[in-house]
């Protein structure tokens, strides 16, 4: 082909574009790899300054309380440690304030509030504790609180734990257990990152039986990602926003996700245009026709992510803007990256399977599938609906009462292990007790209501206020273990009692921080869900310019996600008989889904407008079926694939939002787009288009097909441009 002046410029264009890029991902890609260090995995940062839990914490400074995380050594015997035994782990505890840290100066003792560790015995003489206390002001004068904890953790497990002949040490507590979730978070850079874009380039491989397209696409996400982290770092480091490694893994994901499937969508374009156009021509058409439903795709997602801001919880408020800049840098890259390669490649792009101008493009699959759901639309999406409905009813039993620290792996870890020796040895309250805020004029009768719980034990401590604030700290032990829904009846007894008492009265503690996360979390549903709902119906109602489509479009989502949560509830409790979920769960995989899977239904309703204003709806949306059945397809694949990826990160959180998010994306993408929407569009005809159905060309009246016509492709009658 003969180059013209434009074809040159626009190469030369091209060229810069992905100059540009390479500059953009040569500074952003190394802060990819340090986004972890801008994490804030910390729960009791997540909740709002509001919160009870929250206002103890800022207030233990006065009472010269321990505001850092414990670190407790565990010591467990098959039988009873004897005198030499214990002897041996006193005289390790004696000299550990002496030891040096690694990485930082000083001692262990430098960061301890006490230069002697307690060791305490076990009832049964099977097990010791030696718990270790961090000074906050010594810490934070070197490094910050995390830090230094997790170098501790790390040198005692490594070499500076306690040898004790005939037992198993273990290193816990909640330093211990943000130690392991931190390590876990560690697979974000590497592991997870490299097994979601292995699978998307082996669907991709298979999708185009392209050596060249699939690597164009791949790169398209990556170059999305470093643009994203080139905002977000910075952001998280200032602290403008929180990262946590929830955030940072679902960001990987959803950037390689949609980068993907925004240009699957534009290369498919591009490939139908080829069939009748030159190059270029094709490639403006293509993106001329993209720009709209990527534009409202990604608008979609970005909006209902920054509903998230509503959350009261840090780490969901957070993944707001987190995941919307990746969205963002996922849209721009696909629609400037991606169309700047293809100008260069041309149709060299798709080799060895190269589309030749004056061929027809093949749809038979899903001409045929159109046809069949068309055939008897209102029996289709009526049979579909009621399928629906019934795995829907399950998701009432969805089980959102929280997890604990232990049942949080999916992998074993040493601070669970450690966790499950304080539970079978020890007071499972005690190293994590209750902190009570009391005006100093309630004292007495706040120790009363705590004395007098049957599950908080007699002794109550006190601290006095070392500031003048005229309150006091009190410490109470509870009977029952600090994590259970019995901690958290518990805890929530205790407030009512004591602010019937006092208003002013405060309780925290970890248990506390608990219940405050879980009344933060049903809020988030109240508050957000509906947020998310109106936000995607403006913005389809401004995209297809129809009230119904867009209203139908949302509630059909809403029925896929109910259905996947029903599911979902049968597999974790009844399959996989997991111990429970995070309160957060429905929230987040509501987000995805209606955010995400309306993508589909917004892909294939663009196109089945765009053809209704020629041929009619009932025409139209077969042909838009026909057209876009294989990308769409394409697209769920890779997007369930991406989110399956989660999996390899060993949280159950993060296992639960993968597997919820993987099976509505396909549940969406083969059920809702393929059967449920095109026959309840094929029914209502240009209706569906209301108020604004006068624009489109008339429809035609729905008859019964014959066998004949129900398996002739859509290609014979107008298939659409191209064809």
């Amino acid at each position: 082909m003969r180059l013209t002046r434009s074809s040159i410029v626009v190469r030369v264009l091209a060229g810069v574009v992905i100059l540009l890029w390479f500059v953009i991902a040569g500074i952003g890609g190394p802060l990819v790899g340090q986004l972890t260090s801008v994490q804030d995995n910390d729960q009791a940062s997540f909740l709002p300054q509001s919160a009870e839990s929250t206002r103890v914490a800022e207030q233990l400074d006065d009472f010269d309380a321990d505001a850092t995380l414990p670190l407790i050594v565990a010591v467990e015997s098959d039988g009873d440690l004897d005198r030499q035994a214990i002897g041996e782990l006193q005289t390790w505890a004696k000299q550990l304030p002496q030891e040096q840290v690694q990485d930082v100066p000083g001692t262990v003792g430098d960061y301890l509030t006490a230069p002697q560790i307690p060791v305490i015995p076990s009832e049964d003489g099977q097990a010791a504790i030696a718990v270790l206390s961090l000074d906050a002001q010594a810490v934070g004068e070197t490094v910050d609180e995390t830090a230094i904890s997790e170098l501790l953790v790390t040198d005692l497990r490594a070499d500076l734990g306690p040898d004790v002949a005939g037992a198993t040490a273990y290193v816990t507590g909640p330093a211990g257990f943000t130690a392991d979730l931190g390590e876990a978070f560690a697979g974000i850079d590497g592991l997870l990152l490299l097994v979601a874009l292995a699978v998307v380039l082996v669907i991709l491989l298979i999708v185009y039986r392209s050596p060249v397209l699939p690597f164009v696409v791949l790169l398209t996400s990556i170059f999305g990602l470093a643009a994203a982290a080139l905002v977000i770092y910075p952001m998280a480091k200032a602290e403008w926003i929180q990262l946590s490694g929830q955030s940072q893994g679902i960001l990987f994901i959803l950037v390689v996700g949609a980068a993907t499937d925004y240009a699957l969508l534009l290369v498919a374009r591009y490939r139908e245009e080829l069939h009748s156009s030159d190059p270029l021509p094709a490639l403006k058409v293509a993106w001329r026709q993209t720009l709209g439903p990527v534009v409202a795709s990604g608008s979609t997602v970005i909006a209902g992510l920054l509903c998230l801001l509503l959350s009261d919880l840090g780490n969901i408020s957070g993944l707001g803007p987190v995941g919307a800049l990746g969205i963002l840098g996922a849209m721009v890259a696909a629609l400037t990256l991606l169309p700047a390669a293809l100008a260069l490649l041309g149709r060299a792009a798709f080799w060895p399977s190269i589309p030749r101008r004056g061929t027809r493009p093949r749809h038979r699959l899903w001409s045929a599938v159109a046809e069949r759901v068309t055939a008897r639309p209102r029996l289709t999406w009526i049979v579909t609906t009621a399928v629906l409905v019934v795995a829907a009813a399950a998701a009432v039993t969805f089980p959102t009462s929280g997890i604990t620290q232990a049942q949080f792996f999916t992998t074993q870890v040493e601070s669970v292990d450690g966790q499950g020796v304080l539970d079978r040895h020890f007071d499972g309250g005690d190293q994590q007790p209750v902190q009570v805020v009391v005006p100093d004029a309630s004292v007495d009768e706040a120790k009363g209501v705590l004395t007098g719980n049957s599950d908080v034990a007699e002794r109550v401590e006190q601290q006095e206020s070392t500031s003048g604030s005229g309150s006091t700290l009190l410490s109470a032990t509870l009977t029952v273990g600090s994590e259970s829904e019995e901690a958290r009846e518990v805890v929530r007894d205790l407030r009512e009692e004591l602010h019937a008492v006092d208003s002013e009265i405060l309780v925290g503690g970890t248990t506390a921080t608990a219940v405050d996360t879980d009344a933060a979390s049903t809020r988030d549903y109240r508050v957000v869900v509906p947020a998310i709902l109106l936000v995607v119906t403006v913005i389809l109602i401004a995209l297809l310019r129809s009230i119904a489509a867009a209203v139908l479009l949302v509630l059909v989502n809403v029925l896929t996600f109910a259905a996947t949560l029903g599911v979902s509830a049968v597999l974790f409790t009844q399959v996989l008989d997991q111990p429970g979920a995070d309160p957060s769960t429905p929230v987040l995989g509501f987000v995805f889904l209606v955010a995400l899977a309306v993508d589909y239904s917004i892909f294939l309703m663009t196109r089945a407008r765009e053809e209704s204003l020629q041929v009619g709806t009932r025409q139209g949306i077969k042909r838009a079926v026909a057209v876009t059945g294989g990308v769409i397809t394409s697209a769920g694949v890779v997007l369930a694939a991406t989110f399956s990826a989660l999996w390899v990160i060993p949280l159950l959180f993060l296992a639960q939002i993968a597997f919820i998010v993987a099976f509505g994306v396909l549940l969406d993408t083969i059920v809702t787009r393929s059967i449920l929407v095109p026959a309840i569009a094929a029914d209502l005809g240009n209706r569906i288009w209301w108020p604004w159905a006068g624009a489109m060309a008339p429809d035609e009246e729905p008859r019964v097909r014959t066998s004949a016509e129900s398996v002739r492709p859509a290609g014979g009658q107008g298939a659409g441009k191209g064809e």
